[in-house]
């Protein structure tokens, strides 16, 4: 008992210390703020953000303070709760410490829930020049990105360098990259077409690359040819077996040798963990997670849980996907688990729920497979993921402004926030033709 009270004198609460603000983190304190602990929740910003529609951001269809949320608004109706802004430096095991950015936090028990970071796959050039999806500051990036190569184009005259600037590259056919592709094709044959009347449309090409043989690889066949055909029919490219072996500033080479002049990828292809972890002492694997046991504890360290997409577990001989649900549930069973142990009870293994996998496809489109049993298509599914992720979302304001975004884009066809911010001149975002 020694091990797990660390710095906890006799008669104080126990010290809960919780890496990151996502939906691990936070569903780990809406569980442990029912009983006598005190939690400390550090993270880099000072806000939670909802990834499912990070997207939406990237293709100037909300505002990024549509999905996020204050972290101190969450917690300052917890008495029990501390925030900390900062990063993370190292974590001292033995000690029971976490080292960050502004000062050293002690703990009795520790969940590590920091979500993941983009993955490259050793690609050469594209931690370079690709565009990654996985934060505020990358969609504000990639929004920016799309809209000033239409003012460029607009008054290119050098028809090759247009068309370099009116081709986007999206890597990764999972559920991101086909939301992704979807959006940004509605935006640019609806909204764009309408602002730059004086464009040749029939030179922009959006392209999704997918290494392997279907789309939404994690969906029965039928949702994912569903995927393909809807994402055709919408002038989107979907190119099969298509491995990108280097990313250049102004294009993309396969491995089959062939090369797509363009001066935006986005990169939706895959995540890792945080390399700095191997060298805090947690086991990880060499995509960077955190092997943890069945009640997602470290090995030999039973009073440090993980959560989310940072921890591995595998349920059935593979390995749990890194969505949203998967987060919430750990974060929860993490919680638990931690009250069980101070309570001098056996912790219990976790079990993963799974109530479905969704993706939307552009207006009134989605799949939707439910329990493992039930799949949707068009419109029916379609209406199931608005109002999944409109009830997910934190905050009734957040939810309120993400409504009329939708319904104004879907009545009048308009997108309003088609803004490049900060300002840049178009000399700083792209390379002079040689």
């Amino acid at each position: 008992m020694d091990k797990i009270r660390g710095h906890r004198r006799e008669n104080e609460r126990y010290r809960v210390v919780i890496l990151g603000a996502g939906f691990g983190g936070l569903w780990a304190i809406k569980t442990l703020v029912r009983y006598p602990v005190d939690i400390c929740l550090i993270d880099q910003n000072n806000y939670h953000t909802f990834f499912p529609l990070l997207y939406q951001v990237a293709s100037a269809e909300l505002e990024p303070e549509d999905i996020a949320y204050p972290v101190r608004s969450i917690v300052r109706k917890f008495p029990n709760v501390h925030f900390l802004l900062g990063r993370a430096t190292k974590i001292d095991l033995k000690a029971q410490i976490v080292e960050t950015d502004a000062r050293a936090v002690p703990y009795d028990f520790l969940i590590v829930a920091i979500g993941s970071l983009t993955h490259f796959f050793n690609i050469k050039g594209a931690s370079e020049h690709v565009y990654p999806l996985k934060t505020l500051e990358q969609a504000v990036d990639i929004r920016n990105q799309i809209l000033t190569c239409f003012e460029r184009a607009s008054y290119e005259t050098d028809e090759d360098f247009q068309k370099s600037l009116l081709t986007f590259v999206i890597v990764g056919g999972g559920s991101t990259g086909v939301e992704f592709a979807g959006t940004l094709a509605e935006l640019i044959y609806g909204h764009m077409k309408r602002d730059y009347r004086s464009l040749d449309f029939g030179k922009v090409r959006v392209i999704l690359l997918e290494a392997a043989g279907k789309l939404l690889p994690n969906l029965p066949d039928r949702l994912g040819n569903y995927a393909r055909e809807r994402l055709n029919r919408i002038k989107v490219e979907v190119r099969f077996n298509s491995k990108v072996s280097e990313v250049g500033p102004d294009e993309v080479k396969l491995t089959d040798g062939s090369v797509i002049r363009t001066y935006t990828t986005v990169w939706t292809a895959g995540v890792r963990g945080e390399p700095a972890l191997n060298s805090w002492g947690l086991p990880v694997n060499p995509n960077g997670k955190v092997t943890v046991l069945n009640t997602l504890q470290i090995p030999d360290h039973p009073n440090v849980y993980a959560a989310g997409d940072l921890a591995y577990l595998e349920e059935g001989g593979h390995p749990l996907p890194m969505v949203a649900p998967v987060a919430i549930q750990q974060g929860v069973a993490a919680g638990e688990n931690i009250v069980r142990q101070i309570s001098g009870k056996p912790q219990v293994p976790f079990h993963y729920n799974d109530q479905g996998i969704m993706a939307v496809i552009g207006r009134r489109a989605a799949v939707a497979y439910l329990y493992n049993r039930f799949g949707f298509t068009g419109f029916p599914a379609w209406i199931i993921w608005l109002g999944i992720h409109l009830f997910r979302l934190i905050g009734f304001r957040n939810r309120l402004l993400v409504l009329t975004n939708w319904a104004w884009d879907y009545i009048y066809y308009e997108r309003v926030v088609r803004l490049i911010l900060p300002a840049k001149p178009l000399s700083e975002k792209h390379q002079e033709k040689s």
